[in-house]
């Protein structure tokens, strides 16, 4: 077998599109990242005040145009910047043109203006600015609202996931950025609505032009010229910010085991991977999932012989089997859960939970939106538990946890509620995937709220999207490119997901989840190769059975359910991710960078004699094409406990 050598980009991203870092610009004590036309990160004294300001055109379905720059002109001085471009937004029969300046002046404050003129009538959902406010330090804290109306409401960012829009008919928003410095920001050229984007899993409070209560689709009429703009000022006096925190690597400290017990962890199994699933199970019984969530859609005409290859697979691997159920009928819902109920039993299969979602409930339905016609709540679960009396009754969303927010089930009739997640629902760059990490546990503090303690079941989940329920199908993704809302996205391939996958885990069972599950065995979520209609990089060129970095990642996280956690924390988990466990023959802990950049990080609460075995770029060729065999064993590098960790490497350290 001749095997290709695959490059960094393919072994980190399973792509070779580069993931752009825009251009640091500096004015005074303020700083923003220049991003392809928009800012990123703008900070005051090295603290993050606002996430991001973006100008964004979208289409009728809510598509974002990838805007083409041109007189890109960047000035920095030595206490300022300035910065102009034209940007076009063109697809087939629309275009617009719109120019942009930005200011940045040597007291910190911040002027984008941007004014757009099409040339023909441009159809739109939204076309505007968008404002992000970050999490950390805003989350919970005072918030001062200034409408369009010169109205004032002194309130504070949500706690809880907010469903709604939380702040209306905004002109100006203002919050404490460090101690003793406030920062106001002002939205010009129409009326602003804030929404919590921790619904998608972003990072961050979302603030848009023009409210959704408007129609949309709308029209700007050609030759008409709409100017906007968003301002940042800064008033009062910062204190010193300490710089001891800077430099050095990041830290994980391990403490001894507690009384929480990781989660079980386990796989989606769609139908449309079946049959590749079942030529795989030897390596998916070395997956060891504990479970897999098997979807049955009477709509793709799934009937007996999909259940009989879910009952064959799990019986081959040895796990339980979780069944979700897409119920169609409005008033024989009963009716159609028991003929469900019998070719389960003509399949022989015994699924341990069943979980019921009607299809008026798969589509995403803006606040104040009508739903869909479905079946009352109470009485489907209570059909669902006649029709399935030895199973677990779930019900909630099969799509993002923003449907299980606005839909609410009632939970006194279920033994769990459950949704999935996707990190690229609004941006698919790397560091945005990864942030995704960090609103993970809101939105499960949230649903605790809603739901009285009722355990609550995550997954299937990855980092291409499951289910759209935004729109009729999955964004095309044909050139193995990083794209919003697409099944198929590349890092599944890379190094990436087995980090991510990492952070995930870490962060819900930290939540408290009652169980999570993650992608698929095989297909554009799997973690076992197949041939694709799209390409897969060096993968494609290999003539054996291969696996993706994550499948070592998954089958150690498979493991770790139902043995007592390691409390495990790191310095810093925006760029490294830890979750420790114990066994009967010793404990494991594993670490991931989940940054690009090489991580020094340095490991406290572990005795001399670990051994430690690393998921890299040095070891990617071996680990993805011998996946029985790959050994991750070793001494630790130093007696400092020490380690080095290149980009999304995965650090396995095993001790007794």
């Amino acid at each position: 077998m001749v095997m290709t050598t695959p490059s960094r980009a393919v072994k980190l991203t399973g792509t070779e599109q580069p993931d752009v870092i825009g251009q640091i610009l500096n004015a005074g004590p303020l700083s923003v990242e220049f991003d392809n036309g928009n800012l990123r990160y703008i900070r005051m004294n090295g603290v993050e005040v606002l996430r991001a300001i973006g100008y964004l055109v979208r289409d009728e379905n809510w598509g974002t145009y990838s805007a083409v720059l041109s007189n890109l002109k960047i000035d920095q001085r030595k206490d300022s910047f300035s910065v102009s471009y034209r940007a076009q937004c063109t697809r087939l029969g629309q275009q617009i043109d719109y120019d942009a300046t930005i200011e940045g002046k040597s007291n910190g404050s911040l002027a984008f203006r941007a004014t757009a003129k099409p040339k023909r009538d441009f159809l739109t959902n939204r076309t505007g600015f968008v404002v992000l406010h970050p999490l950390q330090g805003v989350v919970g804290h005072p918030l001062k609202v200034e409408h369009v109306d010169g109205s004032i409401t002194n309130s504070a960012f949500p706690e809880q996931v907010n469903p709604d829009c939380p702040f209306r008919n905004i002109r100006a928003l203002s919050h404490e950025a460090l101690p003793g410095v406030w920062a106001r920001c002002v939205m010009e050229g129409d009326a602003y609505e804030m929404e919590d984007h921790r619904n998608w899993s972003d990072a961050s409070f979302k603030t848009y032009v023009r409210p959704l209560a408007r129609p949309w689709p709308y029209i700007l009429p050609a030759g008409q010229e709409f100017r906007q703009s968003v301002t940042l000022n800064f008033s009062g006096t910062a204190t010193k910010v300490s710089k001891s925190s800077r430099g050095g690597g990041v830290q994980v400290k391990v403490g001894a085991a507690t009384q929480q017990i990781i989660p079980p962890i386990g796989l989606g199994m769609p139908a449309e991977e079946l049959d590749h699933a079942l030529s795989q199970t030897e390596l998916i019984k070395m997956l060891a999932p504990n479970f897999l969530v098997c979807f049955f859609d009477p709509r793709q005409q799934h009937g007996v012989t999909e259940l009989s290859k879910f009952r064959r697979i799990s019986e081959k691997i040895g796990a339980d089997v979780a069944l979700e159920i897409v119920v169609q009928s409005l008033d024989d819902f009963s009716g159609e859960l028991e003929r469900v109920a019998e070719y389960v039993g003509m399949a022989g299969l015994k699924p341990s939970a069943v979980a019921v979602c009607p299809v008026g409930h798969l589509k995403s339905v803006l606040p104040g939106g009508a739903y869909p016609p479905a079946p009352d709540l109470e009485a489907l679960y209570q059909a669902a538990g006649a029709a399935f009396p030895k199973a677990k009754i779930g019900g909630g969303m099969f799509s993002f946890f923003t449907e299980l927010n606005r839909k609410r089930p009632p939970a006194q009739g279920l033994d769990y509620i459950t949704h999935t997640t996707s990190p690229i629902v609004h941006a698919a760059d790397d560091r945005s995937v990864m942030e995704t990490l960090e609103a993970l546990p809101y939105q499960i503090e949230t649903a605790k709220a809603f739901s009285a303690g009722v355990p609550h079941r995550v997954g299937p989940s990855g980092i291409g999207a499951r289910d759209n329920p935004h729109g009729a199908t999955y964004s095309d993704n044909p050139n193995n490119l990083r794209v919003c809302l697409a099944k198929m996205d590349p890092r599944q391939r890379g190094l990436f997901s087995a980090a991510w996958t990492l952070g995930y885990v870490a962060s819900l069972t930290r939540a408290g989840v009652s169980s999570i599950s993650m992608g698929a065995p095989t297909g554009p979520l799997g973690m076992i190769y197949r041939e694709a209609e799209h390409t897969q990089p060096f993968f494609d060129d290999l003539e054996a059975v291969a696996v993706y970095p994550v499948f070592h990642t998954m089958s150690a996280l498979n493991r770790a359910s139902g043995n007592p956690m390691l409390p495990t924390v790191s310095s810093n988990d925006s760029k490294v991710a830890c979750l420790g466990w114990r066994e009967k023959s010793g404990n494991t802990v594993l670490i991931a960078n989940l940054t690009a950049e090489q991580q020094v990080i340095g490991v406290a609460g572990i005795p001399d004699g670990a051994t430690i075995g690393t998921l890299d770029e040095d070891s990617f060729i071996f680990a993805t094409t011998n996946p029985k065999t790959f050994r991750r064993a070793g001494k630790l590098l130093d007696d400092a406990k020490q380690i080095r960790l290149s980009g999304y490497a995965v650090a396995y350290i095993s001790y007794e």
